[in-house]
């Protein structure tokens, strides 16, 4: 398995120091099963739960807690996405997956009081970019774990197989399956500088509110789909078509007023955050095609931009 223990014997003591060195690997591994930091949270904090229920006899009885953890965190996942569909059945409008900041710009501590390292976060790379995920959604929860675990994690299908309780072969098939499905959704790499361009661009056209230097950057047959969980004002249904886009988001800057939009990595690309009275109250996440701008996912639920500082943004 890819998740290693501590040094020393390949043993890793059940010591609170020991055992939390597991943390940001389950982190990575939780969140890209989930599409929730929240959620993977949550999941970890069960896993780690779970463990310290066990008695100090049993926690020596596990030769390897390293992988332990990651079977029962994968175990846990797979459980959350199995009824992740039912409660996104009922939520209001749109679910995007909850958008990430650059790791040095993670708040650093919690309600708690406790200080939370952003190394304990999660590892931006393809494999958390928005359009990635977004597909990840569009699959089953067994497909998800088994791609996830086996192509991004690469762990053998033995293994994955034992996590998700079916045979090596049809965790071979469901991985398969889940690789159509991203080859399928994949478009040519725009280099980051370009993409990081095309952001400004559009940063700036919509700060002049100039609507037509706006549609030029949008692809004609754009989509943008917004997230407001029903706690704050969001379209419901996903918008398409450049000019369609356009006048709503004008309108948007001009309904709230005294905006002011930055721009930030998202999931590891070029993105735009939007503040009001030094609060944020959206971030945007953009798919690059053929240097336009092919999908917006424009992410208002303030419970999903719990990640995001807050304070006062340069």
């Amino acid at each position: 398995m890819t998740i290693q223990s501590e040094p020393g014997g390949g043993r890793l003591d059940p010591g609170l120091s020991a055992i939390m060195s597991e943390r940001r690997q389950l982190i990575n591994l939780a969140y890209r099963l989930l599409g929730s930091l929240a959620d993977a949270e949550d999941v970890v904090q069960e896993t780690y739960a779970r463990w310290y229920a066990m008695s100090r006899q049993e926690q020596d009885a596990i030769a390897a807690p390293g992988a332990w953890l990651t079977k029962v965190a994968s175990r846990i996942c797979l459980n959350v996405l199995s009824s992740a569909r039912a409660r996104r059945e009922t939520y209001v409008g749109e679910w995007i997956p909850e958008p990430l900041p650059e790791p040095a710009e993670w708040i650093n501590g919690r309600s708690d009081g406790i200080t939370v390292d952003p190394a304990d976060r999660v590892t931006l790379d393809e494999s958390v970019n928005m359009a990635f995920l977004v597909v990840l959604e569009s699959m089953t929860p067994a497909e998800r774990v088994a791609f996830i675990l086996h192509d991004v994690f690469r762990y053998s299908f033995a293994e994955v197989a034992e996590i998700v309780g079916r045979t090596p072969a049809a965790c071979r098939q469901l991985a398969s399956s889940a690789r159509r499905r991203i080859g399928a959704s994949r478009a040519p790499a725009t280099p980051a500088a370009r993409q990081a361009g095309i952001v400004r661009n559009f940063k700036q056209a919509w700060e002049a509110k100039d609507i037509k230097a706006l549609i030029d950057l949008l692809d004609p047959d754009a989509t943008a789909i917004a997230d407001g969980g029903g706690v704050v004002s969001a379209v419901l249904r996903p918008v398409q078509g450049a000019e369609q886009i356009v006048r709503p988001l004008v309108t948007f800057t001009g309904r709230l007023g005294n905006l002011t939009i930055l721009e930030r990595t998202v999931n590891g690309q070029p993105g735009l955050i939007a503040l009001q009275d030094g609060a944020i109250v959206v971030v945007m996440a953009f798919d690059i095609v053929d240097d336009r701008i092919k999908r917006i996912w424009a992410v208002r639920n303030p419970d999903k931009l719990r990640p995001w500082t807050t304070g006062p943004q340069r």
